[in-house]
Parts: structure tokens; sequence; C-alpha cells
């Protein structure tokens, strides 16, 4: 066992506990290279099973935690999105189920990246957070005032929407937005 250091995109990394071996597979004609990984905050190791003997193993590590990444997405799509139980045997309804689906996906992402704190959270936990809330909705000659009702994430949702405050949308009347916390909960 050796330790491998994986820098991430943010700059920092983490140091991995790695085994490295040569193995034979029943079926399979010549070796076959095993990577085992601890210390990736998972209790059970990871691990990658590669014909690959030129590249390093930092660099198969570093190449498998991009696709795993992207495993996540198309599981946390299924599992939320519901993306395995489209509305519609009809292929028209399928491709907007699937359009609508990965648009939402999309514009959770975004959201997630503009509040602090919560950029690594699945669509799942970002929904709870902070869609599945009701409030009220007051429109007056100049502003549409969303009163959230109090949640524990609300004063990020409210940070994030204060930059907003100022700007009139068009297509309201010209009337300006405005967001804020219910005084009941």
């Amino acid at each position: 066992m050796f330790g491998v250091w994986i820098p991430a995109a943010d700059g920092k990394g983490r140091s991995l506990k790695v085994i490295d071996e040569s193995i034979t597979l029943r079926g399979y004609e010549g070796t076959i290279r095993q990577i085992a990984i601890t210390g990736h905050g998972k209790i059970k190791p990871a691990l990658i099973i590669t014909n690959d003997f030129d590249l390093k193993c930092q660099d198969i590590i570093r190449k498998y935690a991009r696709r795993w990444l992207v495993e996540k997405v198309i599981s946390e799509q299924v599992d939320f999105f519901h993306l395995n139980r489209v509305s519609s045997s009809m292929v028209i309804k399928v491709d907007f189920d699937l359009t609508m689906t990965i648009l939402t996906h999309n514009l959770l992402r975004l959201m997630a990246l503009d509040l602090e704190g919560y950029s690594d959270n699945c669509g799942n936990s970002l929904y709870n957070k902070f869609l599945a809330n009701s409030g009220t909705v007051q429109i007056d000659a100049e502003y549409i005032t969303i009163n959230l009702k109090k949640k524990r994430n609300l004063p990020a949702i409210l940070t994030a929407m204060a930059p907003f405050e100022d700007e009139r949308v068009r297509f309201l009347g010209n009337k300006k937005i405005r967001f804020a916390g219910e005084t009941r909960s």
C-alpha cells in the first residue's frame, strides 16, 4: 500500500491510500491491473480494473474520478428527476420530458453555484432545502414581493437574491421583485 496525492480542480487535493497490483481473471487471457483506493470518503474501497499498464496510477485514478462524476449526475437524474419514468410512450413527449429534465437539472446546478456552501448538493437536496417551500406574493404599483415561509436555509436564498432587488423585470410590468422571509412559519 502506498499514498497517492490527487489534485482537485479547486487547487486543493486529497491523499489516497492505494494498492496497485497485477491479477489474473478466470476466462481472460493475460494479466489485469487492479487498483484499490481508500481514503476517498467512502466506507468501502473503490476498485479500478484496467488493462492499461502504461499510465501512472495517479493518472488512472483521475481519469476514473471524472467518469464517476458523470455516472453520479446520471444516477441523480434517474433518481430525482425520474428520468427512467417519462410521462408518455410518444416520442415527441419523451423528447420534451428529457429536454425539460436536463434543463431543470442544469438550472438547479446553476442555482447551487450561486449559493455559497451548497455547490456540491445534489438536485434532491437543493429541492428540499430551497424549492419545497411556500409563501405569499404581494403585488403593488412598484414591487412584486415574494414572502417565503421561514426555513433553515432561507437566509442563503435571501442573500443570493439581494443583488437583483433593484432590477426591473420588463415582462412583469417593469416591476421590481423582492424576496423576503415571512414573519410567521
